[in-house]
């Protein structure tokens, strides 16, 4: 069965090329042929995105992304914008909206009709995606012998690269995205602001530790066994929640395994665990305005939906938000009464891949219905549709993403998660006036437990 694709263009040649239902037979997906597996790098950029531009040329051919970092560049700053002199080829409004609707998600749609003031400008596309060499050569070792399993709850025979570069279905689509390459280790301090609707906010202020388990040198399968990121984040302010910490050992099948989480109270000078940190859970001080299992645009266990990959399309999505990143702009300079600032931001014309989640009989959740938007380039989600349990639209999630071209890697700078009948929305990541976040922390697995955190909590 070929994959539907939404629009026509030269998806349509590459999803047909595909011999692969888009559904999952029995409880495993069959790894990818030797000559499948040959076409990553040639036509296909190493991590599966068509190397290709589109026939229209709004798409340029990928060329291997950014490779160093913009002349003057110093490790420890704020990342430089390489695009600078990049002007907007046009500003989508509420008032031209119908001539770029079928660009649009349906939430972009929406924020158009639903705010005024929010605009979209679009900026020459720039395909600036790009991993060290080591995790192209990952991503092709493992794309030969990766497997769904258990029914594609989990990932089988999998480390550092890829697993699905050429994916077959909807669950493939969003390991993808779980299993992206992040760096191997870094340490932030962020800022998360629930936004009202005539603009006030309180800042919180967080530091996290991250090892990315999967993506490290030299990791093995056995040595992963089930564990692919230690997470730790400790909130430094306001002074109500200072000092509380959250401990996450995630798991790569969390219906074999949970993930593991544990929190530190100050007040009480306990550590207890945390099963609720997870799913339709509020969180952490995200003031309802986002779920667990958001941050990140989507972590945690898939068990609860079921996932269709509708196909690729091409829409204007964030990307190369360096402007909303600059070390010269202040948080209030970004946070506005209803949405972010649109001076600030940057959309480009890219090829996503489009997977709807709908949720399954007898399961439950907050959202019953989610469309993601995932960058063929990275693998990062940019943009979530989110439907609630009268299938209305009713947020809708943006991952502002740049290169953080020392290591490289695509990352968010910031996620937005905008609540359209709240009229509100939560800034996650905020980091203009913090120091930058370092990638090369020499973080030890012995920091990852809950006496660790303990005994931290209490310093």
């Amino acid at each position: 069965m070929k994959i539907p694709v939404i629009d026509k263009s030269s998806a349509i040649r590459f999803c047909a090329a595909l011999a692969f239902g888009c559904a999952i037979a029995g409880s495993a997906s069959a790894e990818l042929s030797a000559d499948q597996v040959a076409r990553l790098g040639k036509n296909l950029t190493p991590l599966g995105g068509e190397r290709a531009g589109n026939a229209a040329g709004t798409i340029p051919s990928w060329d291997g992304g950014i490779t160093r970092p913009p002349a003057g560049y110093r490790v420890g700053e704020h990342h430089r914008d390489p695009f600078a002199r990049d002007r907007p080829l046009f500003v989508i409004g509420p008032s031209n909206l119908e001539k770029y609707r079928s660009r649009l998600s349906v939430g972009h749609q929406k924020m158009l009709e639903t705010y005024p003031s929010f605009r979209m400008p679009v900026y020459p596309t720039r395909r600036s995606a790009s991993v060290p060499k080591r995790i192209y050569d990952a991503t092709r070792r493992t794309a030969a012998t990766a497997r769904l399993v258990d029914s594609g709850n989990g990932v089988g025979n999998a480390v550092i690269g890829i697993p699905f570069p050429i994916p077959r279905n909807g669950l493939e689509v969003m390991w993808n995205h779980l299993l992206r390459y992040r760096g191997e280790s870094v340490a932030c301090t962020i800022g998360q602001a629930a936004v009202t609707r005539g603009g006030d906010y309180s800042l919180v202020k967080q530091s996290l530790e991250v090892e990315l388990r999967y993506s490290l040198p030299n990791m093995t399968v056995e040595k992963l066994g089930n564990t692919m990121i230690l997470y730790k984040q400790k909130t430094i302010a306001p002074a109500r929640l200072a000092g509380g910490i959250v401990l996450v050992h995630e798991t790569m099948n969390q219906v074999r395994q949970p993930r593991n989480a544990w929190t530190y109270n100050p007040g009480q000078r306990r550590v207890r665990r945390a099963p609720n940190i997870a799913y339709d859970n509020p969180g952490t001080t995200s003031d309802g305005l986002r779920t667990a299992d958001q941050l990140d645009m989507f972590n945690g266990a898939v068990d609860r939906y079921d996932w269709k990959l509708v196909g690729k399309r091409e829409l204007y999505v964030p990307y190369n938000s360096y402007r909303l990143h600059s070390g010269r702009v202040s948080f209030s300079d970004i946070l506005k009464p209803l949405h972010v600032n649109p001076n600030l931001l940057r959309y480009e014309l890219h090829r996503v891949w489009v997977v709807e989640a709908t949720l399954k009989s007898g399961a439950s959740h907050l959202y019953k219905r989610r469309t993601f938007y995932v960058d063929e380039d990275s693998w990062q989600i940019l943009v979530v549709d989110i439907y609630d349990n009268r299938n209305q639209l009713w947020r809708v999630s943006e991952g502002h993403v740049i290169n953080y071209y020392e290591k490289p890697l695509m990352w968010p700078t910031l996620e937005v998660h905008t609540d359209l009948q709240a009229r509100r929305y939560l800034a996650y990541g905020l980091d203009n006036e913090f120091p930058m976040c370092t990638w090369d922390r020499k973080l030890k697995s012995r920091d990852f437990t809950p006496n660790a955190i303990r005994r931290e909590g209490r310093r």
